[in-house]
């Protein structure tokens, strides 16, 4: 008989039964999608596996994670305050139901291991399978967030994106992306990228985009060199967000500026395009390094200035550009942002660049991790 099994209850049980993993990742795209594509190598590895999300109401997991076909588990948020301070005076209530209730669905699905990714549902996740459940905590951002620090402390194994995430004795591993994206080749899919947006077939291409809500610096910027960019040959692909409209001045006979509330196939946004203007979050800088797309980086001036820490390994090998939030003008599109987009050299020198920075194992790397912290 297998001494480790009588050793090990929670061994023999995973002898008996499909490797049960949860993974709590809700909120934004950039928590939800390495969750998700964690739980797609993890099926690739074990396809008898189940993976089982958890998510709030409100969370933009309620459209992504039914649609890629996992399991989604409805807990009580608990909204982290950047820094410790007196807001946490307020949360020991919420954080009591709310680990109560995660501890439950832990309970049913007879969890083997609990991954977390940051943000609101990680930390009664962390909580929930404390001493119970072994716990791989990731951290995407290049400055961790409290509920990660604190899941941190009593993680089997903690993995970063970036270096000096904040998280003592982080392994840096990148940031798992979707194979949709680790696996695109972009010069095969250009041809079909650019009639289904509507583009021109040869014209240099500007991607733009604020993130899943859109960014009224951008729009407002790219909107007001219209004109500039159509007389320039330049076409441009932009997602103004759902929320939002976008007037745009289109020139007779110039290339196409096609303007949309959201992109639901941005593996054939990114193969369209030549250059892409965006916000610097995590996911976003992960995805476009991988892919080798040049790229000027507009962090978002809000909160802990983790954005700009998230774009400068990028900037630093010469694969991006950052501008400000408050630089990010339509003059400064004028100005820069199109003699770039006209320069095929100094594109394909950036596209080297930053391919450099790139992670596309990270999903792979992390799952096998995973089923090692889970015993299998």
């Amino acid at each position: 008989m297998d001494q480790g099994a009588l050793g090990d209850p929670r061994g023999a049980a995973a002898a008996r039964r499909p490797l049960s993993v949860v993974v709590a990742g809700g909120g934004t795209a950039g928590h939800v999608e390495p969750a998700l594509a964690l739980a797609d190598a993890v099926r690739r590895l074990r396809p008898d596996a189940r993976v089982t999300a958890l998510g709030t109401e409100r969370g933009l997991e309620n459209r992504l994670v039914p649609a890629r076909g996992y399991p989604l588990e409805l807990i009580p948020p608990v909204p982290m305050p950047r820094k410790p301070n007196v807001d946490l005076l307020k949360l020991p209530l919420k954080v009591r139901d709310s680990v109560k209730q995660t501890r439950a669905v832990l309970d049913r699905v007879g969890a083997d291991v609990v991954v977390g990714f940051g943000g609101y549902v990680s930390l009664p996740a962390y909580l929930a399978a404390r001493g119970r459940v072994p716990i791989v905590v990731h951290e995407a951002n290049a400055r961790a967030g409290l509920a990660n620090k604190v899941g941190a402390k009593f993680a089997e194994r903690v993995l970063a994106a970036t270096p000096d995430s904040g998280l003592p004795g982080a392994q840096t591993i990148g940031i798992p992306l979707r194979e949709s994206i680790t696996r695109l080749d972009r010069w095969a899919l250009r041809a079909q990228a650019r009639q289904h947006f509507g583009l021109h077939p040869h014209a240099p291409t500007i991607l733009v985009f604020g993130g899943s809500q859109g960014a009224r610096t951008l729009n407002t910027a790219f909107s007001g060199a219209a004109a500039s960019l159509g007389r320039a040959g330049i076409g441009v692909l932009h997602a103004h967000g759902p929320k939002n409209t976008l007037a745009v001045q289109q020139i007779m006979g110039a290339p196409v500026y096609n303007a949309v509330p959201y992109l639901e196939r941005m593996d054939l946004a990114y193969a369209a395009a030549d250059l892409v203007v965006c916000r610097s979050g995590a996911m976003t800088v992960a995805e476009v390094s991988a892919l080798g797309l040049p790229a000027v980086f507009v962090p978002l001036p809000h909160g802990n200035g983790e954005q700009a820490l998230n774009a400068q390994p990028v900037v630093a090998t010469g694969g991006a550009r950052l501008v400000s939030d408050e630089d990010m003008t339509s003059q400064r599109v004028i100005d820069e942002i199109m003699p770039l987009a006209l320069d095929p050299q100094r594109l394909q020198e950036m596209s080297r660049a930053t391919l450099g920075t790139g992670h596309r194992e990270a999903d792979h790397v992390l799952a096998q991790i995973v089923l090692e912290v889970a015993g299998q």
